[in-house]
């Protein structure tokens, strides 16, 4: 046994241990608090099991705090001119490009994406704030003729308030910055939730607003769970609107809880996104393609290559040659650069994706490649699945449910109507691509795809952050982020009328 000395020592050690990890607290009128209540929940690195920070459980208290800060910083940021605001986010923008190794490196520790993935998720955050910066000089109106004589018509856009941001730990920093930049440079305040598998990406990007000078109170950051503290935020009355990306079912529950209320609901959820190979494509952009599709990200992106649907002609050679590419892929820690896949997210990821593999069985499905979790010394204490590769049926519960995970599932095709028919038929619609040489062909799928976004000769993912981003169907409710419609559901449209005749004039009046 050791003894006294050295056991107290342990002790001592133990604590020391404990009291390095941080626990920044939650961000409430431009200042890091304490929550009302006791309760803790710990961030890990999905490779190590490593434990990189402690945040509070919030309560609706907390959330209660940080509307009551929003609102009150409402005023002055309205008032702050679009074009003053758009600098300060090009200031965040900057900060960001000078933290942008540190921050990748802590996307890739937090969440679990490959080192150059975890840079390019900041990098599309940067894209993005100059982007969005720039709208600070447009957020435009439209002036139409009057059907009177000396009267001016025209329409100016309002920030619709206070809103609740409620972010998925996929994109820890890019996602949270779509939603973020378009709401601040509206002219917005906001409450903002990150997914709890990756709060301290969001605290690192609330450090870098709050560098970068925007004022006390406009952005509120509240850790916790979405049945505590995305309940709170759907269910406050002074929220105008929630912006949510995560899973379906709990983006209904969001959708249902806001709209009891009449607030504004912008969700973007799910995909099964489907690549079209056709007998006259270019098999070896195709073969890169689908690898970068399926498997970047360990596929945890709502637009990841989940079906390929190959035709009947070259079905063979893809498949064969898809395989063996997989079966080379590195599976390792994320931050070192000759890993080409990283781990899945979380123990309960690593269970749904399991999960699915094991129901991919079951139904029949050829398990080509893959399905086993990685356990051993390389990759001790991390969640880690190998890339894995069905050869299935159309009809499948894995051909037609969202697995978020490195599972794909390989679908043969007679012709390319077979295959718009199958690549329509599942209760998504977010992402789609087809490879193919005939031109024809290529705009007969843009025009009878299902999807919000559509590719054509490159990979279902790869979203430009000035174009539109959003599905159809489960994917969400109809509204987009990014690009120029970014700004829609965080403003409201005022109509104003001037009447410079000096007399009453009465429209739609038969003067008669």
């Amino acid at each position: 046994m050791p003894s006294k000395s050295a056991a107290a020592a342990a002790v001592e050690e133990k604590k020391k241990s404990r009291s390095a990890i941080p626990e920044p607290g939650l961000y409430i009128d431009g200042k890091w608090v304490h929550s009302s209540g006791r309760g803790l929940f710990e961030t890990r690195n999905p490779a190590t099991g490593d434990v990189l920070a402690r945040f509070p459980l919030a309560t609706p208290e907390d959330v209660k705090r940080a509307v009551e800060a929003a609102k009150r910083a409402f005023p002055g940021w309205k008032a702050t001119p679009a074009p003053k605001r758009g600098e300060m986010l090009l200031r965040a923008a900057q900060i960001m490009r000078q933290r942008k190794e540190e921050l990748g490196r802590l996307v890739s520790e937090e969440m679990g994406k490959v080192i150059a993935e975890g840079r390019g998720d900041v990098q599309e955050a940067i894209d993005f704030l100059e982007y969005i910066a720039g709208e600070g000089r447009r957020l435009l109106g439209e002036t139409t003729p009057s059907e009177l004589k000396e009267k001016f018509c025209l329409t100016v856009r309002q920030p619709v308030g206070v809103v609740g941001l409620i972010t998925p730990w996929n994109f820890p920093v890019a996602i949270p910055v779509w939603k973020s930049g378009a709401a601040l440079i509206s002219g917005c305040t906001m409450v903002f939730k990150p997914a709890s598998l990756t709060p301290l990406c969001a605290a690192r990007l609330v450090e870098i607003y709050h560098d970068a000078g925007i004022p006390p109170g406009v952005i509120n950051l509240v850790t916790g769970s979405g049945g505590t503290v995305g309940d709170a935020i759907a269910n406050h009355p002074d929220i105008k609107a929630v912006s949510f990306t995560g899973g379906t079912i709990a983006g209904r529950d969001v959708y249902e809880k806001a709209a009891r209320r009449l607030a504004a609901c912008e969700l973007e959820l799910g995909g099964k996104n489907p690549q079209m190979v056709m007998e006259d494509a270019n098999l070896d952009l195709a073969l890169e393609g689908v690898l970068f599709g399926a498997f970047g990200t360990a596929g945890q992106r709502c637009t990841a290559t989940s079906r390929l649907i190959v035709h009947e002609k070259v079905y063979d050679e893809m498949v064969s040659r898809l395989v063996k590419k997989a079966q080379g892929l590195r599976l390792g820690n994320p931050v070192d650069p000759k890993s080409d896949v990283g781990p899945v997210s979380s123990e309960d990821q690593v269970r749904t994706v399991m999960n699915y593999i094991d129901i991919g069985k079951r139904e029949g499905a050829k398990l080509l490649t893959g399905g086993r979790r990685l356990t051993g010394k390389e990759h001790a204490g991390g969640y880690y699945i190998e890339p894995t590769i069905f050869e299935a049926k159309h009809g499948m519960r894995i051909t037609k449910e969202e697995i978020f995970g490195p599972v794909l599932s390989v679908i043969k095709v007679r012709d390319f109507d077979e295959a718009i028919r199958v690549a329509n038929d599942v209760d998504y619609g977010l992402s789609s691509s087809i490879y193919t040489r005939d031109i024809n062909r290529a705009f007969k799928a843009m025009d009878a795809l299902d999807v919000g976004i559509c590719y054509i000769n490159a990979p279902t993912i790869g979203a430009e952050v000035h174009l539109p981003f959003g599905g159809t169907k489960n994917t969400g409710n109809g509204k987009r982020e990014a690009g120029t419609v970014a700004v829609d559901e965080f403003t409201e449209w005022k109509t104003v009328f001037v009447d410079y005749s000096n007399r009453l004039q009465k429209a739609q009046i038969d003067p008669r």
